[in-house]
């Protein structure tokens, strides 16, 4: 039946709006929403998708301004899409493959072509990218998709903005230093768990928190993790903690983090499940409903919204958390 189809086979992003409507990116439908219906009182799955001119991996990340207008990321390009407007179709920004976030102030960050763009009041400002440019004929570093590219991820507490590369490491850039210290390079050499950090988040104490991949290209580098900065600490070797001793969390691709409404951080890990970390210990989910579907716990995308639930969208479809089981939900939910 129609109504237990997969939201998607894979689900690689998940937002929730201001209005509380939850958002899932896909790597085949474009983005899918669970929002009000015309008719009152009535909610329904629908997807952004070619018909409103996004492609099918339009939504890997994906992000809302100041004026309600959604932005759109993926594999083809950076889009707008207001959804306010009925039968609004999706506007490309960027043609190339980019990324998208929002800082503390409410500013979309667009990270596309290895380039970074702030989107303030209006204007489009670029923030000219740290990551050193390759002499002729040098070979990249160890890689998993682009050498050099470079994402926003967030903004901490102390106003400083934290960026992950493929390739080159964590960036930090702080705007109040002077120009020659704004940026701070942190590289395996320095404790991280691998030069290719897919996820960066703070936690209630200050923390911050990375979760890494390992590079593919040109041969697997067998590392990742998950490892944490305390930053009371100088940014140097010795300052990264890494849990080698809990399964899935070392040496394995980790590629989601979550921080929650209680302070409790939530982790991938491929292949072994979602762990959550609370009061100094990790708690792992892996009991699911549909084996068939995450039983790789190839976990893409995270978040919790603001009825407390948790969706998770997984290499296999989408997916919450009831008790300490991850349940399917698909296409016919349940959503409530």
């Amino acid at each position: 039946m129609g109504d237990s189809i997969p939201v998607a086979e894979y689900v690689v992003g998940s937002f929730e709006d201001s209005k509380g409507v939850p958002w899932f990116g896909t790597m085949s439908h474009g983005v899918a929403r669970y929002a009000p219906a015309p008719l009152a009182g009535v909610r329904t799955l629908t997807y952004i998708d070619t018909a409103l001119g996004l492609p099918p991996e339009g939504g890997h990340s994906i992000a809302e301004d100041a004026n309600g207008l959604l932005w759109f990321a993926g594999h083809d390009g950076v889009y707008t899409y207001d959804p306010a407007v009925p039968d609004a179709r999706v506007k490309q920004v960027f043609a190339t493959a980019g990324r998208v976030g929002k800082d503390r102030g409410g500013h979309v960050w667009v990270s596309t072509d290895r380039k970074l763009y702030q989107f303030k009041d209006g204007a489009q400002q670029e923030l000219k990218s740290p990551v050193p440019p390759r002499a002729t004929g040098e070979a990249p570093p160890p890689y998993t998709i682009g050498p050099g590219h470079i994402f926003f991820q967030l903004e901490d507490r102390q106003g400083r903005y934290w960026f992950s590369t493929d390739g080159y490491g964590a960036y930090r850039y702080d705007p109040m230093a002077p120009a020659d210290q704004a940026w701070t390079r942190l590289t395996k050499a320095d404790g991280l768990c691998s030069n290719t950090p897919w996820a960066i988040a703070e936690d209630r104490e200050g923390r911050i928190w990375f979760a890494c991949v390992q590079a593919f290209q040109p041969t697997a580098t067998g590392d990742g993790g998950l490892c944490a900065l305390d930053p009371s600490t100088p940014l140097r070797v010795g300052t990264f903690r890494s849990f080698p001793d809990v399964p899935g969390l070392h040496h394995n691709d980790l590629y989601t983090l979550l921080v929650d409404r209680d302070g409790a951080l939530w982790s991938s890990a491929f292949k072994h499940g979602v762990y959550r970390y609370l009061n100094g210990s990790f708690t792992l989910f892996n009991t699911t409903d549909r084996p068939d579907l995450n039983g790789n716990f190839g976990l893409q995308a995270m978040m919790q919204d603001s009825r407390g639930r948790y969706w998770m969208g997984f290499s296999g479809g989408l997916f919450t958390l009831q008790g300490d089981r991850l349940v399917h939900v698909p296409r016919g939910g349940p959503w409530e």
